[in-house]
């Protein structure tokens, strides 16, 4: 079903979609764990050298924020990152 709508997997199509939607769940954790601290966009902001628009972009997944960023934003807000890797022959690395 997913194929037929949002393309197969491997295509440029399909690698674009997965992308937003990871970049989207992102935002949304982000978005969950400042809120959870109880700190407003403009706080989050300050902490790590940017704008709360630059704070908003990234939770609402309107920009491709860099890894560094991302990496800037987990430690401000004291959550932990987990990363898996995943390599076409199915072996995860974590």
């Amino acid at each position: 079903m997913e194929d037929k709508y949002i393309g197969k997997k491997g295509t440029p199509i399909r690698e674009s979609y997965e992308y937003e939607l990871k970049m989207e769940l992102l935002g949304r954790m982000i978005k969950a764990a400042r809120k959870e601290k109880n700190m407003t966009q403009e706080e989050l902001g300050k902490i790590i050298g940017v704008n709360k628009y630059k704070i908003s972009k990234l939770e609402n997944h309107t920009n491709s924020a860099t890894i560094e960023t991302i990496i800037k934003v987990i430690n401000a807000l004291k959550a932990d990152i987990q990363l898996n890797i995943r390599l076409q022959d199915k072996h995860t690395y974590n």
